[in-house]
């Protein structure tokens, strides 16, 4: 079926109907009760995902002794499920083109939680990767869905500030699942601190598939592959989608090198410090949190083209400053190297809803899949730089990727906009 004449769900206006319809009646406004509930529920779906997602980074120090690995090999429990979800963004994102949004964001949260559980019980290393795969794979349904249901249902206008907030649950997700795993397997097994956090998920789930609006603007696609293939193919015929894909790459490989190999830091010398304090840590992600909406918000009123560069220059200047002895120094710079990424990723991330003018779900598909390849091809490449040269090899490692993002942005700052950008 030609994706043109895909039939509309009875309650889906056509793009006719479309064109006589105000925008306050077709999209969800800023300072309305449906807008509340869409980036509270997407807050809650962010917030889950990289809960899940990121609550294994502390441990790995502990698995690799209780495994006897090294810290490259440690690093497999968060790339393996970063991989997979990887993989599939590729599949979830023209599923949900024809399925619809919600559903599939529902369902992938569900089986996320479960299989975070499962993971509690695994006994050997590989098993355990396993069950990380599947979690990976299980949240590729709301990372691939969740940017286009965005761009589909909020008003353009308010589009950076409804990403912002996703994106702000995304670092408080990232924060709590860092925190509370790293805090617990001072006092609990590894095991324990999963399966608090799989239950965590479960109850996250029931209140984002109860609180989050139905589309009103969704139009289902073909899932014929060819249809499917001229989707993909679309985006790469665009000057600037493309670039936004690198853009997710870097930017995510940068992040997940810094935060895989700062817990070994802090726990050696000179500075020795606790599971349970490195755990704490995780607080640097409310910067995160403040950075994604209030650059997102930014960006809608300035335009992205002259914010996205200045966001990645504070990561280097946030990344230098770490490679600084005194742990204030440190902290410091993390604290601005997490404010630069979290706004950097809700300013390139709103730029591909906005620049996406066909097969929108394939275009988050593709800037998602580069996304977390950059976090499992750099978060575990990095731990090579690591094994040869400490910290200062992290360093030099993260601001090659930087500086490349860096000529990302500027590239993209020179281009043609095809709406405001």
């Amino acid at each position: 079926m030609n994706p043109a004449h895909a039939p509309l769900a009875a309650d889906q206006p056509s793009e006719t109907m479309k064109a006589s319809i105000p925008l306050a009646d077709l999209y969800i406004e800023k300072g309305t009760p449906l807008f509340k509930r869409t980036v509270l529920a997407l807050f809650a779906g962010g917030f889950s995902t990289f809960t899940l997602l990121y609550c294994v980074q502390p441990m790995m120090p502990l698995l690799s002794r209780e495994f006897s690995i090294n810290a490259a090999e440690s690093s497999l429990i968060l790339s393996v499920a970063t991989a997979m979800l990887a993989v599939g963004l590729l599949i979830t994102g023209p599923i949900s083109d024809r399925l619809g949004r919600k559903a599939v964001m529902v369902l992938a949260l569900f089986c996320a939680a479960l299989a975070t559980i499962a993971s509690a019980l695994m006994p050997t290393w590989e098993t355990v990767l396993v069950t990380r795969a599947l979690v990976g794979l299980s949240l590729s349904g709301l990372a691939a869905v969740a940017m286009t249901y965005l761009s589909e249902e909020i008003h353009p206008a308010h589009l950076g500030l409804a990403m912002g907030l996703y994106i702000g649950g995304s670092a408080v997700g990232g924060m709590s699942g860092r925190l509370i795993a790293g805090v617990m397997i001072d006092y609990v097994s590894w095991h324990a601190a999963m399966l608090v956090v799989g239950g965590v998920a479960l109850i996250t789930a029931v209140v984002f598939w109860k609180m989050l609006p139905d589309s009103r603007n969704f139009r289902p696609r073909s899932l014929h592959p060819r249809s499917l293939l001229d989707g993909f193919v679309v985006q790469f015929r665009d000057a600037g989608l493309p670039l936004l894909f690198l853009m997710g790459f870097l930017l995510m490989g940068a992040f997940v090198t810094l935060f895989n190999y700062i817990g070994y830091r802090l726990l050696a010398e000179p500075y020795h410090l606790s599971q349970a304090v490195v755990g704490v840590f995780s607080v640097v992600y409310l910067s995160g949190i403040y950075s994604s909406a209030k650059i997102g918000s930014l960006a809608d009123r300035l335009g992205r083209r002259k914010v996205l560069w200045a966001v990645i220059v504070m990561m280097l200047v946030g990344m230098s400053l770490t490679l600084f002895s005194p742990l204030p120094v440190v902290i410091i710079g993390v604290l601005i190297f997490t404010f630069g990424f979290f706004g950097a990723h809700s300013v390139s991330s709103s730029w591909v809803g906005r620049r996406a003018t066909k097969a929108r779900g394939q275009a988050s598909s593709l800037y998602l899949f580069c996304y977390y390849a950059g976090s499992s091809v750099a978060g575990t490449g990095g731990g090579l730089f690591w094994h040869y040269a400490g910290w200062n090899g992290i360093g030099l490692f993260i601001g090659a990727v930087l500086l490349l993002a860096l000529g990302v942005a500027l590239r993209l700052a020179k281009l043609q906009p095809l709406v405001k950008a």
